[in-house]
Order: C-alpha cells, then structure tokens, then sequence
C-alpha cells in the first residue's frame, strides 16, 4: 500500500507537470551556456528584444502596477526578461479565441440588450443609475426586477439549500466552478446529478483545470460524461511556458431551470463548507436568487459552453416558460448578475469596486481573502477615508498561501493612515467577496481584490440595490467584524526592517501574484 501511495505521488498530474516546467527552465539556461562564444552579440540581442518588450508593455492598455511589476525584472535581467514575458506574461489566450470570444459577446448582446432596464432606478438617484448603465453597456448584463435573493453568511449554510433546489430540476441543471474536489459536498451534488442525467434533465458541468488540477484526476471530464452528465474543462493546462496559463474560469454558477441560481465565494469542495478544516474555520458565503434575474446568468453559462464546445446553442430555447412563486417577492428590489472577462480591455469587477468606493455616502463595509490592490482602488479607498466615509475591510487572520498574506498585510499601512480600519478574522479564513454600502448597495460574486480577479480571471457577481438583501450582507460584515481582531497602524508596522523590507519587494511585483 505505501509503494502504491508513493507510485501515485510520484506519477501525479501535478509531479510531472513541475517536472516538465523545469526541464524548459534548464533548456532556456542551457541554449545561454550553449551561445556563451557569442555572449556580447547573444547579449546584444536579448538586450534588444527587452527594450522592444518594455515598449511594447508601455504601450498596452493595462494597470500601471502591472507594467512597473514587468518593466524592474525586464531592465534588470534583459538576458531572460524579455523572453519571459512573451513566454509568461500579459493577457492572452489565441488571437483565434479571442475573436471568437467577440462574435459570442456579440450573440450575447443581442439576446439580452431587450432587458435593459437601468433609467428604473432614478428613485434611487443618478449614481444608482450610471452604476447599473455601466454594467448594461460594458458588461452586457441587464438590471432585472422580480428577483427575489436570500444571503447565506456561510457556506455550510447555503449546502442544504442547494441540494434541495438540485433536486427540484425538470429542464435543465448549469454549474461552473473553479474548483471540485471529491468529498461530501460534491459526492452529494453528483449523486442528484446523476440521477437527474437519467430523467433526462440536460445536465452540464464546466470547471477549471488549474483550479481543479489538485483535486481531480486528468480525465474527470470523461468519468462524468459516462455518468450522462456532460463536461466541459476551461483552458486545459499544457505544461509549456506560455501566456494562455494566465487566464482562468474563476465563476462559481450554480443555474437551475433557468429562474433559480446560487453564486457567492464558495467552491463545490468540503472545506468552503466546513464539512474539512484546512485554515481553520471557512468564512464563506452565497447568494441564493429566483426570477427574472437568473437568465443572465443562463446566458453567461451558454455563452462560455459555447466557446468551450464551438457549436451555437439557441439560447433562447433555454428561457424559463414561467418564473417561480418566490419572484413575487421581489417587485421593487433590483439585481444586476454581471460577469467580467480577460479577453477585452474593460476591468468591469475592478470597475463595480471602485465605484461603490468612491460613491459611497456613509460607510463601504468589505470582506476579501487577499488585499492586493493597484493605486487606482488604494487610492479611491483613501480618498472616500479622508472624506469622511467609514471604509471597513475584514482580510482572514490565518492564510492560505503565506507569501500572498504577507503582500496583504504589505498594503495595510497607506490604507490605515488614511483613516481605513482592517480587521482580520481570527477563526480562520475569510473567502468571502463581497461589499456592503450605505443600507442601498452590495455586491455579492467571485471577484478577489487582487490583479487576477480584476484583469486575469473570468468573473461574475451581483449587484443588488434597494433590496433588502444588502441589509444582510451587512449584518454578515457586523457578526464576522464582531469575531475579528482589529488592526492597528502600530500593529501593521512593529516588524523587523528586513520583513518590511520584503513585503515593499512583494508590493512592486503584486500584480503578477
């Protein structure tokens, strides 16, 4: 049995994918060794190739952390930078992908442009307004009402819920996730599934392959087609050196029918419902709508099947013929579910963000697993302090990946001289992404407050305003603030010289964490 363990280990996914990255590491070094005779023209060259890379960073449309985060190691190590960033950096699947990302973006714009509804929140004031006009131009996702939404502070609270609403499919059944992981949360969700598949329930799996490629095996995506479910892998991880690894399906979608949907921070893995302990206690959360509002998402979820299969789905056949009693409740409350995509040059989630801070009145209440923010959201979350706005963040106490902490913690101290208070949950750790502003506003979805999320990752969340529902994301904000250990600017800057030190190296390269 432990030989068995050890070949396993050995020969996992992940064992050969590392191997193979540092076999093309030690090719690069060896072709450098291998042109040293000629090391001045080999350098010359390199050199050349560097100042052609920095200019051709210059001239993006990108953060200006993100092009500083490149342009330092390019300058300073021209032999390799340059072809590093070709081989690693920027934002890049295929000119092909990206073209035929814009042709869907099209068909998506066309099936829902009839929905827009953005000039109904004038009672709610102009800022309401511009927001959800915002998120319908460039988001291509409608306001909707009759949506009625129920927040769950947990993610343990949200796994009975959703089994429940699984079982009650008759059409159709759509999840997108970064990551799925065996277990009892997802063996549960599996066995519905399953026997869904078998009623003749469409039953559709999409997931991520970076996000997944410690938790399932290489060909997951067969094992559940055998089962009747059908499966689609975003951006199948190839172990060569290329930009294309840079963007990720980071959604979480759970569709049902087309009328009933869940999204939020949580993954379809034990720990984001504490059923396993990994950091501690899991702070996540979820967010549960009926009615009109789920078809954007259903033609989200279409849309990116559709790129992933390349065959037209009729979206509109997937409309619900009838909503359910629950939509009732929400007349007069408003959702936008919006989602955000790598392949253009809109940052909608970092956009959302910024302009809940900087329209904020009386107070942006925010919870986020990492704090890794450009000038453009430090410098409006500074402002809105210094005016007055009580700015609250809640970060988690105990990390999941140390470094990536440590580079949270390096951007508390401008933010807590500017009058930010930080709290950091000391149970555990904080998945949860989400805003809370002025009794009016919330947003509810996947985006992290880092560079992946906001420019990297496919995305989605909900903008709610006027409903209730933001009462109780607040509330959440409160009771997990009430569990939490405030920061201090002392706190934030008793550290040696050398770890100050090395957080204000981690600030220069964030953007490529």
């Amino acid at each position: 049995m432990n030989l068995k363990k050890i070949l396993s280990l050995l020969f996992h996914r992940t064992v050969l994918v590392a191997i193979t990255l540092l076999l093309q590491v030690g090719l690069l070094v060896a072709m450098v060794l291998r042109f040293s005779d000629y090391f001045v023209y080999f350098y010359l060259l390199c050199v050349a190739v560097s100042l052609l890379t920095v200019l051709h960073i210059i001239g993006k449309k990108s953060d200006p952390g993100y092009k500083i985060a490149w342009i330092v190691p390019i300058l300073l190590v021209p032999v390799f930078g340059g072809l590093v960033y070709i081989l690693c950096g920027g934002n890049g699947l295929s000119q092909s992908a990206r073209r035929k990302m814009e042709g869907l973006d099209r068909r998506m714009v066309d099936c829902l442009d009839k929905d827009k509804k953005a000039e109904e929140l004038i009672p709610f004031g102009l800022d309401a307004v511009n927001q959800s006009r915002y998120l319908e131009e460039y988001a291509h996702c409608p306001l909707y009402t009759n949506t009625w939404t129920r927040y769950y502070p947990l993610g343990d609270e949200a796994l009975q819920p959703m089994l429940e609403e699984l079982k009650k499919a008759e059409r159709y059944i759509f999840l997108e996730y970064f990551i799925i992981d065996s277990g009892a949360f997802w063996d549960a969700i599996l066995a519905i599934l399953e026997e869904k598949a078998c009623q003749g329930v469409d039953v559709r799996v999409i997931y991520d392959d970076v996000g997944s490629l410690y938790t399932l095996p290489k060909d997951y995506a067969k094992t559940l087609e055998e089962k009747g479910i059908r499966c689609r892998v975003f951006n199948r991880f190839v172990p060569v050196l290329s930009v294309r690894l840079n963007n990720r399906d980071h959604r979480k979608m759970c569709i049902i029918d087309g009328h009933t949907a869940f999204t939020g921070g949580m993954n379809l893995a034990d720990e984001y419902v504490n059923q396993r302990v990994k950091y501690g206690h899991w702070k996540d959360n979820a967010i549960l709508l009926k009615g009109e509002g789920v078809w954007s998402m259903t033609v989200m979820f279409l849309n990116m099947w559709e790129y992933l299969c390349g065959r037209r789905e009729s979206y509109e056949a997937y409309r619900p013929a009838s909503q359910p009693p629950e939509a009732a409740l929400g007349v007069n409350r408003w959702v936008q579910p919006y989602g955000d995509s790598p392949l253009d040059t809109e940052p909608v989630g970092e956009t959302v963000y910024l302009n809940l801070i900087s329209k904020a009145r009386s107070y942006v209440y925010i919870m986020t697993p990492y704090l890794i923010i450009g000038d453009s959201v430090n410098k409006a979350l500074c402002s809105a302090a210094k005016s007055g706005v009580d700015i609250r963040i809640i970060t988690p106490h105990v990390p999941d990946k140390r470094t990536v902490f440590e580079l949270t913690q390096a951007h508390y101290v401008p933010l807590l001289e500017a009058g930010v208070r930080i709290y950091e949950y000391t149970p555990g750790f904080v998945h949860s992404k989400c805003f809370a502003v002025d009794d009016l506003y919330a947003t509810v979805g996947t985006v992290n407050m880092d560079y992946r999320s906001m420019f990297l990752h496919f995305e989605n969340g909900v903008w709610l305003c006027g409903d209730p529902t933001v009462l109780d994301v607040k509330a959440d904000f409160l009771d997990t603030q009430a569990k939490s250990q405030e920061i201090t600017l002392r706190d934030a800057e008793d550290h040696s010289f050398l770890r100050l030190l090395f957080r204000s190296v981690l600030r220069m390269f964030a953007p490529l964490m």
